[in-house]
């Protein structure tokens, strides 16, 4: 077990008797692209599942930011986090905006909702907010200020399928929410994303952008680019789909039991009250960059491999030259995930928990 490698994630894949019997149907039909009915049935099974208004499958998680910002007509500045992965902030910049950044509460590591309005100019167009780990903003206050701005909200909810606010889908919230159904993540395709929205007009209107703005065969409503999910994509959502409860069980219990184990040694997440969450990530904060250092060092010599995740705070990156963000700066520079996964066992948690504390008690 200790010669074993640990990563930081690793992907559930079914038994691939499984998912070949579902592609074969796509097999035998030579369909496998353009939304053939394993695409449109993986939809159907997310709407019933979780309630959801309208779901629209992508090729990869990145494309339904940029599609988000595109059919919103969003221009001018986009207040957005500094603590999420890059493509929050690159997809503003590709499609022409400028990201402003707001700093993020350290508790929950979320935007801090409370600098939000200070950073509102003239120049304002919507607000872009993470879910940071599948852990919920602050829904409430964020509408309540974007709806007394007259501004646009994108919910970035990568990490967040399976999770609800307030007994609702969190994908339901917003403008538009997006979704990654990357192979690192809970739910996967391989590679995928999805697009939610209530608006249905706005559905419409998202649907032209991702398929070339096509209007039928030869006639078009406007711009558009090519994010369709492939039948091959979907034959593996269809496959994952029927261990999700499983999934969620497995890694509450190791996400429990990390804490349990590292419980006064290091920070956690604060996660909402009003969520049902979905343990997508193990972060730790410790109280030095270097304990985080010498954490990393113990564990990759014992063969493990967490990842420091999200780091660095985006409004470092040179492309941005962002103003400083103290908190997201300071949370960046210790923060840690943690091996976490459907096949991880009890006994690695363990000895993973134990070679951190190890560590930080040698200092």
């Amino acid at each position: 077990m200790k010669n074993e490698r640990i990563n930081v994630t690793k992907t559930f894949l079914p038994k691939q008797i499984e998912y070949q019997k579902i592609l074969s149907r796509s097999w035998d039909k030579s369909w496998i692209t353009n939304r053939g009915e394993l695409v449109l049935e993986l939809e159907n099974k997310i709407k019933r599942q979780y309630n959801i208004s309208n779901i629209l499958a992508t090729t990869n998680g990145t494309l339904p930011l940029q599609i988000a910002i595109k059919g919103l007509g969003l221009k001018g500045e986009i207040i957005t986090t500094p603590f999420s992965y890059v493509a929050t902030t690159s997809s503003i910049i590709w499609e022409g905006c400028k990201p402003i950044f707001v700093d993020i509460d350290e508790d929950s590591f979320n935007i801090d909702y409370l600098k939000i309005e200070a950073a509102i100019t003239s120049k304002t167009s919507a607000i872009l907010a993470t879910h940071v780990f599948g852990n919920p903003c602050d829904i409430e206050a964020i509408d309540k200020i974007a709806k007394k701005h007259n501004l646009k909200v994108i919910y970035d909810a990568a990490h967040c399928f399976g999770v609800t606010y307030n007994k609702q889908s969190v994908f339901e919230y917003g403008d538009v929410s997006t979704c990654s159904f990357h192979a690192t993540k809970i739910f996967h395709t391989g590679e995928g994303g999805a697009l939610f929205t209530k608006d249905s007009a706005l559905y419409d209107k998202l649907y032209s952008h991702h398929n070339f703005g096509h209007k039928g065969t030869s006639e078009f409503h406007g711009l558009g680019i090519n994010a369709k999910i492939s039948e091959l994509q979907a034959a593996m959502g269809l496959a994952v789909f029927p261990y999700l409860d499983s999934i969620f069980e497995r890694r509450e219990t190791l996400y429990k039991l990390y804490q349990k184990e590292l419980f006064g040694k290091v920070k956690f997440q604060k996660i909402a009250s009003n969520c049902d969450y979905n343990y997508a990530y193990m972060p730790v904060v410790f109280k030095s960059e270097t304990h985080l250092l010498e954490v990393i060092e113990e564990l990759n010599n014992n063969n493990v491999f967490p990842r420091r995740y999200f780091n660095p705070s985006l409004n470092t990156i040179a492309y941005v030259n962002g103003d400083a963000m103290p908190i997201s700066e300071s949370i960046s520079s210790r923060i840690l995930c943690l091996p976490l996964y459907f096949d991880l066992g009890e006994e690695n948690v363990i000895r993973i928990s134990r070679l951190i504390s190890n560590t930080i008690s040698n200092e």
